[in-house]
């Protein structure tokens, strides 16, 4: 699973380089949110990998409904992170893959073919980049912390829009960034180059493969109260440990989803 896990991701990454230098046709699933011929080709590639050796598995997609039955193994895929970057030429994207097992995360990639750096952990192994094995960073004050977020495409009408939360933590952080795609920005969280992040209303596909990459390399993910993180929750908090108590204060004070809320 593991051997397939990797080979599928690099395949479906370089798909997504060819698209990208040769031209890429868009449509829009709503008002803001795009999605590519890259997204569905991707996607169609790595269910055709996971469905040539285990037919019988769950997979849970973004971009199509694969169903459900009573397989303990489910794949969670995201064929192209960062599809409104990926559209405008932007090169920050990633194909993302997790494999759970009885509902646990125990394999996850992360891979930007644009620059050919593939994140990958095993549950009890550990996380790496490529080769390297990875540690989540050991700043220990949002002071000195370089901190990370997202706004999800329901930001212009919603009410818990994270504006107040990116104004917040841009006071008190050394700075905040918002590069485009979640599972990146989690991985980034892992390999110490992020020392925490937030957002809110992602999708399994979003977190999956970043919360493993986080666990294995040392962090902690959570909701903004500090309960452990599902994949259906609408908050996310991640960090290197040394911070995250210092991030959850802040996020108790802006507006939050709502349990009815949606993008």
């Amino acid at each position: 699973m593991k051997d397939l896990l990797l080979r599928a991701v690099l395949e479906a990454g370089t798909l997504l380089m060819e698209k990208f230098e040769t031209g890429i046709r868009v449509e829009f699933k709503g008002k803001y949110d795009l999605v590519t011929e890259a997204d569905r080709q991707s996607e169609t590639l790595i269910v055709k990998r996971i469905r040539e050796k285990f037919p019988d598995h769950d997979i849970l997609a973004e971009e199509d409904d694969y169903g459900r039955s009573d397989s303990d193994h489910r794949w969670i895929i995201d064929p192209l992170d960062g599809t409104t970057n990926y559209a405008h030429g932007f090169p920050w994207f990633a194909v993302s893959i997790a494999l759970a097992i009885n509902g646990r995360l125990e394999l996850g990639a992360v891979y930007n073919p644009y620059v050919d750096e593939l994140f990958f952990a095993e549950r009890g192994v550990g996380a790496f980049l490529n080769d390297r094995c990875l540690k989540v960073s050991t700043i220990s004050t949002l002071e000195h912390s370089l901190l990370a977020t997202g706004f999800a495409y329901n930001h212009k009408k919603c009410e818990a829009n994270n504006y107040d939360y990116f104004t917040r933590f841009q006071k008190e952080a050394q700075a905040c960034r918002r590069p485009g795609a979640a599972s990146l920005d989690l991985a980034c969280v892992a390999a110490g180059r992020f020392d925490g992040f937030w957002e809110m209303f992602l999708k399994p596909w979003d977190l999956a493969a970043g919360i493993l990459l986080i666990e294995e390399a040392g962090g902690q993910v959570s909701d903004f109260d500090g309960k452990p993180m599902t994949l259906d929750s609408l908050e996310c908090l991640a960090s290197n440990r040394l911070i995250h108590a210092d991030m959850q204060m802040i996020l108790q004070q802006g507006c939050r989803p709502q349990k009815d809320s949606s993008v």
